[in-house]
């Protein structure tokens, strides 16, 4: 809808059919450029704001919007004569480069990422940035860390990669030609979320298990991880175990990254039994974040949050009991259940949540909330996020390529993110994966069977 005034033109869309308008939060990434040559104008702090402004106002109007809400609905609002710039921030720290690389892989956010607001959509407080930017820079000069927090009900790791594969074109350009009169960016954004209204199937009930209805005054609080310290570590897949794996991915009729997802579960599954041989009757959770645009045809330069999560329980003992090959199976299953129907139900069934939710705030009531059901206290937990193919090392904003990015630090027990290193292509597997596993720091994953020959090191 579009509303002219003499002045301004105001544009609107909604939100509420992205099912990611759950996740009321930001996400936050670092990426550390070093500059070999200590050089000046380095990743210089006005091209980077000058970038980042005419991405948003010619490209991504709505990223320069609102939140608002609109009845039972949530909007982004734009307009043609005032802007929401995302903040950039920045500061010089007397560090050298090797110390800033610590404090990234040990996820520091409190001092290289921006410090974001609350990111509930309300009523009554939606004045916040979509995107925020922070910009640290070394008396030494040799490194630039750039900590980005983007708002996750407008964006999935898709949508936002590929922002910074745009911002990094634009910067880079600008940089190099002084304006960008001649510039296209390389993927122009479509907004607005596609009708999906034909996958509907009425006479289907599709059960949302990989959501659970909680006290909504507590479902931050008691459902949040338990006392114990959460730790990650870093798990390392070589070339050399990535072709092993591909073999028995084959073998199973599965694909790689289900395969890797089976040797998680079981290897942290079979891990704790050990430690703990009573939870042998309790749950053993997989829940996997799926990227839908593929199967449903949605282009990959949608601005927008598609992603949904697929979720299958069994007893601790059950999943001990099984073969590789039949947990990945299972795993195949469960990402498999995410079609057309799914997906419509999925939305379907946050939408009137959400509805409910607000209308408990409109009416100040203390109801249930919804919420992933791997927030909830299991036994076991291996929730699956895959970004192995995200164009994550190729943001050059005019001065190479990052040195690392780091992945967001998720204190989950449970949580593991399948990351690519920096020479790692999909296509070719030619370089070592990453995977960021968070476990209570009692566990000692060196007494895995499957999963010690990753090992590679433990951050806090």
């Amino acid at each position: 809808m579009t509303t002219d005034a003499p002045d301004t033109t105001e544009t609107r869309f909604s939100i509420s059919n992205n099912p990611s308008f759950l996740y009321q939060l930001y996400c936050s990434y670092m990426l550390v450029y070093k500059n070999d040559t200590k050089s000046d104008g380095f990743f210089d702090p006005e091209l980077l704001k000058k970038s980042l402004n005419i991405l948003v106002r010619k490209h991504y109007k709505p990223v320069a919007g609102w939140f608002q809400v609109c009845n039972d609905d949530i909007d982004v609002v734009f307009y043609s004569d005032k802007f929401n710039d995302p903040p950039v921030s920045t500061q010089t720290l007397d560090m050298n480069y090797e110390t800033v690389s610590r404090h990234v892989r040990d996820s520091n956010i409190d001092l290289l990422v921006p410090t974001a607001p609350s990111a509930a959509i309300t009523f009554e407080d939606n004045d916040f940035p979509m995107i925020l930017v922070k910009a640290t820079y070394l008396e030494s000069n040799e490194a630039v860390v750039l900590g980005v927090s983007y708002h996750h009900s407008l964006m999935d790791g898709t949508a936002f990669w590929t922002f910074m594969a745009n911002w990094s074109a634009l910067c880079k350009h600008l940089h190099e030609h002084g304006d960008i009169t001649e510039f296209d960016i390389p993927h122009p954004p479509t907004f607005e979320f596609p009708d999906i209204n034909h996958f509907h199937n009425p006479s289907k009930t599709i059960e949302h298990s990989e959501y659970v209805l909680v006290d909504a005054d507590q479902c931050f609080m008691k459902f949040q991880p338990s006392a114990e310290k959460i730790v990650v570590t870093v798990l390392e897949v070589s070339v050399e175990q990535q072709q092993a794996l591909r073999q028995q991915a084959r073998n199973c009729n599965v694909s790689f990254t289900e395969m890797l997802c089976a040797v998680l579960w079981k290897g942290t599954n079979d891990m704790r039994l050990q430690l703990d041989p009573e939870i042998g009757s309790g749950s053993s959770l997989y829940s996997c974040a799926v990227n839908p645009r593929a199967r449903m045809g949605i282009s990959s330069n949608l601005c927008a949050s598609p992603t949904t999560h697929t979720s299958c329980e069994r007893t601790v003992s059950e999943i001990a009991a099984l073969d590789l090959c039949e947990i990945a199976q299972l795993v195949h299953e469960t990402i498999g259940i995410c079609t057309g129907e799914y997906l419509f139900s999925s939305f379907d069934f946050l939408l009137k949540q959400r509805r409910r939710e607000l209308d408990d705030e409109r009416n100040s009531r203390i109801d249930k909330k919804f919420m992933l059901v791997y927030v909830c206290p299991k036994s076991v937990k291996c929730i699956a996020l895959s970004s192995r193919t995200f164009p994550i090392y190729s943001t050059d904003f005019g001065f190479g390529t990052p040195e690392y990015v780091r992945p967001p630090y998720l204190p989950f027990d449970g949580c593991m993110r399948i990351w690519p290193t920096p020479l790692y292509d999909v296509r070719l597997s030619n370089a070592p994966l990453e995977v960021y596993v968070s476990l209570p720091e009692h566990i000692d994953l060196s007494k895995s069977p499957l999963l010690s020959q990753f090992l590679k090191e433990s951050t806090d």
